[in-house]
């Protein structure tokens, strides 16, 4: 059951005053999809629900799966919002209009390596805390970072 400390780094939550610039950065829309990678408890996934974007998060801590699954519900977000325990490495994310990421600075490169694969042209990408290693963000403030060219 506690296998799952070992495959990831422990939870750091993003700062609740930094959600609304995050959200306003990734311009969502309604329709659009959206994924966040180690969504913890969740609290982006109803942001982006509210401002009319389809969210999936990808967390492999059970608790937080959990957790989230319950904030959604209560939210009464079912059918916006969805947690997927799952690795995000070994998820495709073609479809999504645009992608969060609260990464430590050892997976930003492989990280960017993968989004560069998979992503449309036109997704937007929102680094909180860590830069990726060879973008250059066509925004920053305070710790966030937009990506819109891959």
């Amino acid at each position: 059951m506690l296998v799952w400390l070992y495959r990831g780094p422990l939870f750091v939550p993003t700062r609740q005053k930094h959600v609304p610039r995050i959200i306003e950065l990734l311009n969502v829309k309604p329709g659009e999809k959206f994924a966040d990678l180690g969504s913890g408890d969740g609290r982006l996934l109803v942001a982006i629900a509210r401002a009319g974007g389809e969210a999936h998060g990808y967390e492999h801590n059970p608790i937080l799966v959990l957790r989230s699954r319950q904030l959604l519900k209560r939210e009464g977000l079912g059918g916006k919002a969805f947690v997927h325990m799952a690795n995000f490495w070994h998820t495709n994310l073609s479809t999504f209009n645009g992608v969060i990421v609260y990464g430590i600075p050892y997976i930003m490169g492989r990280l960017e390596k993968k989004l560069e694969r998979e992503l449309k042209s036109n997704a937007r990408i929102v680094s909180y805390s860590f830069r990726f290693p060879n973008w250059q963000p066509a925004e920053s403030e305070g710790g966030v970072y937009l990506y819109t060219q891959l």
